[in-house]
């Protein structure tokens, strides 16, 4: 029996996405993984009660401010679910979204970041002042550039009659602790964080996923067999890849690969520059968002391109949170 013609793979290297400032607002959606996410379907774990509580918290938000437990003071503009990886804050986030009648808009930490970096502080509030509804995934708390920028923002944003809804980035060896994390962002955003609603949503990641385990590296010929055999495949060389990256802002990154079906990276190393690393975690947080399968060749497995330094510094909920994705887009078929 004859073996299927193998497919030519395509190149993102010279790629520059032309996006209008309007574009770069309505991407602001849910990820294809959450499109249909709705309360309906969010499965609680029995053995943690706080997760149908966040259900209910978070139904209450859609239909009106929330108001604090136990009290009749004044309704506050926000809720944040807090919680560790996999237990469902961004489907709970995404169900709160679909749910919400309004203008609305749904992005992870980052992308809020960035785009209020590309359109200049002045401009960005204004774009989102008529906005009744921010979804903000993943919100961050180590950067304390990017903290006191979106504090600003939400404060801004919040005078102006706009209700949020975020989520936390707490890493699993961070669970247990007190729920530091909620305690950080109500500190760290400068008063605002006490308008939020604090739900916990404690549990068990649903993929049992050890964020510890090496990915599989392919030899170069098996990579370029790989891709081969891909629709919409694309084979980048890993460092022609972070300069190309180099050369464009992250609101790009969604658009440059909206054409990918596949992506294989061949001389895969470790790296020590923080700057394309912390790129790269962009780059793969919008790969994760969209579920494109992914391969690599080189030095090392794609889930050890971190080094220990990193992973151990400043920057630790970023890089756990992208070697997560890493290892996730690595056994995608």
């Amino acid at each position: 029996m004859l073996e299927p013609a193998k497919n030519q793979p395509n190149s993102l290297v010279g790629v520059v996405p032309s996006t209008a400032t309007e574009e770069l607002i309505r991407q602001l959606v849910p990820p294809p993984e959450f499109v249909k996410a709705h309360f309906e379907n969010y499965r609680p774990d029995a053995n943690f009660p706080s997760q149908q509580a966040a259900v209910e918290r978070s139904k209450q938000f859609v239909t009106g401010p929330v108001r604090k437990l136990f009290s009749k003071s004044e309704a506050i503009p926000g809720i944040y679910l807090d919680g560790g990886f996999g237990v469902g804050k961004t489907h709970l986030l995404a169900s709160i979204y679909h749910a919400f009648n309004g203008r609305k808009a749904f992005g992870s930490f980052l992308e809020y970041t960035s785009l209020v970096g590309y359109l200049g502080f002045s401009q960005a509030v204004a774009s989102f002042s008529s906005y009744a509804l921010i979804c903000i995934d993943e919100f961050e708390l180590d950067d304390p550039g990017d903290t006191m920028l979106m504090s600003r923002f939400l404060k801004e944003l919040s005078e102006k009659g706009v209700r949020f809804a975020a989520t936390s980035n707490t890493p699993p060896n961070a669970l247990g602790q007190g729920r530091f994390a909620a305690e950080d962002f109500k500190r760290e955003i400068q008063g605002l964080g006490e308008r939020f609603e604090i739900v916990s949503v404690d549990g068990e990641d649903y993929r049992h996923r050890d964020s510890s385990q090496d990915s599989r590296n392919l030899s170069e010929l098996e990579l370029r067999d790989w891709i081969g055999y891909q629709e919409d495949g694309y084979l980048e060389d890993f460092d022609a890849l972070l300069a190309h990256l180099g050369t464009l802002h992250p609101t790009k990154f969604r658009k440059l690969i909206d054409q990918v079906g596949s992506l294989a990276i061949k001389n895969l190393h470790q790296l020590e520059d923080q700057v394309a690393a912390l790129r790269l975690v962009s780059f793969v947080d919008r790969l994760y968002e969209q579920q494109i399968p992914l391969r690599t060749s080189g030095k090392v497995p794609a889930t050890k391109v971190f080094s220990e330094t990193m992973i151990s510094g400043g920057y630790r909920k970023k890089y756990l949170r992208a070697v997560s994705r890493i290892g996730a887009l690595c056994e995608l078929y």
